[in-house]
């Protein structure tokens, strides 16, 4: 087995992490930005702050650094590319969007409809930032 190049992961994952920050904001702020604030006054849940933004900002940071890492281990078996870069990003997606987003979507009452285009804009997500990550990542 190959060493796995971990500069290569940090500048990948932060590519990565960048697409995935990119996608974040136009989905939350954007897309849902009008269901987001009505979901925030239902519920009585202020705005988040800048704490929040610096802290949810830097873990989308460590996901895209955790999938070109995926990424990494998995290459050595199914081999450099887009198709493993996108099954590094269906494993991701999955534990990261369908996982949480179904069971939150539940616990907290999100309309099926935003549920889905959540869930579904970050398939794209995902897969993007898994593709840029990976095409950045090369072995030792």
């Amino acid at each position: 087995m190959n060493n796995i190049n971990l500069g290569r992961v940090l500048v990948g994952g932060l590519l990565a992490g960048l697409v995935l920050n990119v996608g974040e904001f136009l989905l939350n702020d954007v897309v849902l930005g009008a269901q987001m604030r009505e979901f925030y006054a239902r519920y009585g849940i202020p705005d988040p702050g800048g704490s929040f933004l610096v802290a949810a900002v830097t873990l989308t940071f460590a996901v895209g650094i955790l999938l070109v890492f995926l990424y990494a281990l998995i290459r050595s078996r199914l081999g450099p590319g887009v198709k493993t870069a996108i099954i590094a990003g269906l494993i991701m997606w999955f534990a990261v969007y369908v996982y949480t987003g179904v069971v939150n979507g539940l616990l907290f009452g999100v309309p099926i409809k935003a549920m889905v285009i959540g869930i579904m804009w970050g398939l794209l997500e995902y897969l993007v930032a898994a593709i840029a990550g990976g095409w950045v990542y090369r072995e030792s």
